[in-house]
């Protein structure tokens, strides 16, 4: 396993830069305003940067998740807002299509969305099961040859702008949660599909994030994804590849943050001459540099995992609590090197500041990934025993 970032890496990571200066640096004040960036995402589909990790036929550009992080780091550092309208349509909703869809279901529902012509949605959280997952309520109860979904879920971003949405839902009450949930899909338009609220965030301010309620929806037998009540081992599999992406779009934030102290300090003047002289200042940015390549290399290993086919449980909640937890450490400290005029809106280091604190919540508080990871230490102690 490299560690190190490859030449073809290196060349794509160049694409997406310019990518993002061009398309969505002009329009990130407007994401931050509430306009949802479809018109970049269908951008996006057309230069093949949605669904980069999946295969060709799919509609993605076959590439691997090593190179999906990339994406996630590059257009978070100039918009956070838009990287979670891309990250949720492009790859939370797309990775179970890819990985365990069928041939009909990819063509209907993950070739358009990876194109960018339609968004997706993952609709996993509930008001009662956010990251105790196996405690979902919604339910899919078999009427005929089609489901009739019943049941709420909240916090789903692109929930209320999605073509499609990815719901995960009990269709065996009677068997334990793991053996009894199903994937399926249900297109927006579908009666019975409700957004009954839109939330207003602290960061992410352009993101759309609604609660759904489904209310007798008619969901076709066709559009069970992986088979009948199999969509535990779907929903593990999106969140072990979630987690990696997830802090890469951290890194971006935090990233930014840390250039713009750094510029900020080198010109910034007091008793006659550049703060960044000062240690009390130029220590912080030490260990901003410190926190940000240290996540960087968690992040990697755990896409490298993935595009080896191999677990990567550990590392990818090993990646998001650090990358989650030092992106946060680094905006404060960026604000703090900004002074005053950080915490205004003059300059884009208080939306840095907003937008980081939201990951070490969305995607499995940190507390949950202390958890995994504990558990997996656990784990792999028990199997060198026997």
């Amino acid at each position: 396993m490299d560690l190190f970032e490859s030449n073809p890496e290196a060349k794509f990571r160049k694409k997406v830069q310019r990518f993002a200066k061009e398309h969505v640096a002009p329009v990130a004040e407007k994401v931050e305003e509430g306009w949802f960036p479809r018109d970049i995402l269908r951008k996006l589909g057309e230069q093949q940067l949605l669904g980069v990790a999946f295969s060709k036929s799919d509609g993605g550009h076959g590439l691997g998740w090593s190179f999906e992080i990339i994406v996630a780091e590059e257009i978070s550092a100039i918009s956070a807002a838009t990287e979670m309208a891309r990250l949720a349509s492009g790859a939370l909703y797309a990775a179970p299509l890819a990985n365990f869809a069928s041939r009909p279901q990819k063509q209907r529902f993950l070739n358009p969305v990876l194109r960018g012509e339609k968004v997706g949605a993952l609709a996993l959280t509930e008001p009662g099961a956010g990251s105790d997952a196996a405690s979902i309520k919604t339910h899919a109860e078999r009427r005929g040859r089609d489901f009739v979904l019943n049941g709420e879920k909240r916090f789903i971003t692109n929930g209320g702008v999605a073509d499609f949405l990815f719901v995960f839902a009990v269709t065996e009450p009677r068997k334990a949660p793991k053996s009894g949930v199903s994937a399926l899909v249900v297109p927006r338009e579908s009666r019975g599909v409700q957004v009954v609220k839109t939330y207003s965030l602290l960061g992410m301010r352009g993101a759309n994030v609604v609660h759904l309620r489904f209310r007798n929806v008619r969901v076709p037998d066709e559009n069970v994804v992986g088979g009948l009540h199999r969509g535990f081992p779907i929903l593990l599999d999106e969140l072990d590849r979630e987690r990696p992406a997830v802090a890469a779009g951290m890194l971006g934030i935090a990233r930014s943050a840390f250039e713009s102290a750094v510029d900020y300090s080198s010109r910034r003047q007091q008793f006659g001459r550049p703060i960044k002289e000062f240690e009390g200042v130029s220590f912080k940015l030490s260990d901003m540099l410190v926190r940000l390549e240290a996540s960087r290399l968690l992040i990697v290993k755990a896409a490298r995992l993935l595009d080896e086919g191999k677990p990567a449980r550990l590392e990818g909640a090993t990646a998001k609590l650090f990358a989650t937890e030092s992106a946060f450490e680094i905006a404060h400290q960026a604000l703090q090197v900004h002074g005053g005029i950080g915490y205004t809106r003059d300059l884009p280091i208080e939306r840095y500041f907003r937008d980081a604190r939201f990951m070490m919540i969305g995607g499995g508080t940190s507390e949950i990934m202390r958890f995994l990871i504990q558990r997996e230490i656990y784990r792999e102690r028990s199997r060198r025993s026997s």
